[in-house]
């Protein structure tokens, strides 16, 4: 059962983001971005020009957690400026409270989960719901090897485009031209383990065949690439990973590790956007090359 009236998400994504700005709960980092072009592909890099908030976030979510000898969850309670709906019995979506794009979503469990634990079919539930009333590219860091950093389960939406190159993202090409053995695909531009499949976009019109549909295919994916042999044996997961959706289909790459020296990534970095703090990481980044970047958090080919 969904709580919220069909065709009306993004009205509410809207109120609720100039309720947040208004009442200073959702803090936007400002960005200055530049484009580093590899193999055709055009990485956009966001120079992070005010972290200074989210910094500060960060440390007093540590000086909590030393003082109440737990994690503090950011999420239960949440910031009631920073809510947009329940979606579901089971899941509640929450602005990105230090956005970089506008209208960052966080699709969250009510109740308490962990991030490690394998997606299940109410997650996607959500995400159809969300995907159904707009476009745009879904994702789950699975784990904190995977770019993920609050432990409570949330996958994210980002309405499409996430940045004004054209087009709805910068690897949507290179996406687009995965080769298939049998079923499966693997994106040749990425020389790292990969594995995609695409999905039926008619059947968001009932999300909750859609949500049934993509619980199959990332069963199907993970198969694939070896984190289990037919379906999940416990909660939690196998090993790191990042899952990336859209309408049209499903994306997952193995991890091993959150960042390549001082560039972390998590999925946005597969999609083509990468985040560094000042031009000394900018440059450094150029020297190393996205493609680089990307290999060594991954698993290997």
């Amino acid at each position: 059962m969904f709580l919220f009236e069909s065709g009306t998400l993004w009205t509410k994504v809207q109120t609720a983001t100039q309720h947040a700005l208004g009442r200073g709960a959702l803090k936007p980092i400002l960005t200055d971005c530049e484009v580093v072009e590899q193999e055709n592909i055009p990485f956009v890099v966001r120079i992070l020009s005010n972290l200074v908030r989210k910094e500060k976030a960060q440390q007093k979510q540590v000086q909590i957690t030393k003082k109440q000898g737990k994690s503090f969850n950011p999420f239960l309670p949440h910031d009631p400026d920073l809510f947009v709906t329940d979606l579901s019995e089971t899941h509640f979506c929450l602005l990105n409270k230090f956005n970089v794009v506008d209208h960052h979503l966080l699709i969250i469990t009510k109740a308490f989960e962990e991030q490690e634990n394998w997606l299940n079919l109410q997650d996607f539930i959500a995400l159809a719901h969300c995907l159904a009333e707009f476009d745009g590219l879904g994702f789950y860091n699975g784990g904190k090897l995977a770019g993920a950093s609050q432990p409570h389960k949330h996958l994210q939406l980002i309405p499409f485009p996430i940045c004004q190159l054209g087009g709805t993202f910068p690897t949507e090409k290179a996406i687009a031209s995965a080769q298939f053995k049998g079923d499966i695909g693997i994106i040749p531009a990425f020389p790292f383990q990969n594995a995609c499949y695409p999905l039926e976009a008619s059947l968001l019109k009932t999300p909750e065949q859609a949500a049934a549909q993509m619980l199959a295919v990332y069963y199907r994916l993970l198969r694939s690439l070896d984190f289990f042999p037919e379906h999940p044996l416990t909660p939690q997961q196998t090993k790191p990973y990042n899952c990336l959706m859209t309408r049209n289909w499903m994306w997952i790459v193995p991890r091993t590790q959150a960042e390549y020296h001082t560039i972390p990534v998590n999925s946005l970095g597969f999609a083509g956007t990468f985040f560094v703090r000042n031009e000394e990481q900018l440059q450094q980044l150029k020297t190393w090359q996205p493609l680089t970047i990307l290999s060594q958090v991954a698993s290997g080919s």
